[in-house]
């Protein structure tokens, strides 16, 4: 129970972080917050690692797969904080819910696993339902909706380098070290597009950013009571709190078949954790 609570808590939270860049993607670039996101993340994480956890500060033992999860989780943020500033916070979320679809996808290629023919029609159904979402045909298919989905193929295989650095590092360690690849990186490229921001937009860049840390750190502290195959579907928990604040703070609500296909993936992404609980 300890575990479920913990891993609510996260999805409830990480939302908020949403909220505040889609916030201030109308004066500031979305690059920029996703460089704040990765600078903050690392300004909160690394003292509460000094104080409790200085065990954990230690070389990876897989620097390169560390590296490529850094650069994969930044690619999936950029790709998000861009599309939440062209469409809704619920839209965006619910396309980025391919992920589970695109681990299970990839599998059988990077990881040498087995995926036999319902997880391979799951995969299929859910891809429908993000069809059902994007309507193309029927709605103009915009360069926001392919970065929603562009998320999730991202945050699918960042899913796959997690499971292979379990076994080695420590998942502390883990959340550092993402955060400062991505900062790291984003440094290099944030001058570009450099807006000098408000007192006001550096608090909320600090918040989100506390967001942020709060969420990921709860995330890894329900791992520890629980396998993550068993929490995974609490995941899709995060819709909840993104489409109460996004409708309170944009009067954003999903139409009948943003529903229609969010249901569609969660039922294929749920029906595929429930085939890794019986492996």
């Amino acid at each position: 129970m300890k575990a479920i609570i913990l891993n609510l808590s996260a999805w409830a939270i990480l939302p908020f972080m949403d909220t505040i860049a889609k916030y201030l993607s109308s004066e500031l670039s979305f690059f920029q917050i996703t460089w704040a996101r990765y600078f903050f993340t690392v300004f909160w994480t690394l003292p509460f690692m000094f104080i409790f956890f200085r065990k954990n500060l230690t070389f990876s033992e897989n620097p390169k797969l560390q590296i490529l999860r850094g650069v994969t989780l930044l690619s999936a943020n950029i790709c998000f904080f861009y599309s939440i500033s062209i469409i809704s916070m619920a839209k965006a979320l619910t396309l980025a819910f391919v992920a589970p679809l695109v681990t299970t996808a990839l599998s059988p290629i990077i990881l040498a696993e087995k995926v036999g023919i319902r997880r391979w029609t799951a995969v299929i159904i859910g891809f429908v339902g993000s069809l059902v979402v994007i309507r193309p045909g029927f709605l103009e298919f915009n360069l926001a909706t392919v970065a929603a989905l562009a998320t999730g193929c991202f945050y699918g295989v960042y899913l796959i380098i997690t499971r292979k650095l379990h076994s080695t590092d420590n998942p502390l360690l883990t959340l550092l070290l993402t955060g400062i690849v991505g900062a790291t990186i984003s440094t290099f490229i944030v001058p570009i597009v450099w807006v000098n921001p408000t007192a006001t937009q550096w608090l909320w860049l600090a918040l989100m950013g506390i967001f942020a840390c709060l969420g990921h750190i709860l995330l890894i502290y329900s791992l520890r009571f629980a396998d993550a195959s068993k929490l995974a579907p609490f995941g899709y928990f995060e819709i909840i709190t993104n489409i109460i604040l996004g409708y309170y703070i944009f009067k954003d609500f999903p139409d009948l078949w943003t529903f229609v296909g969010l249901l569609i993936i969660i039922s294929s992404g749920t029906y595929i954790f429930r085939r890794e609980l019986l492996k």
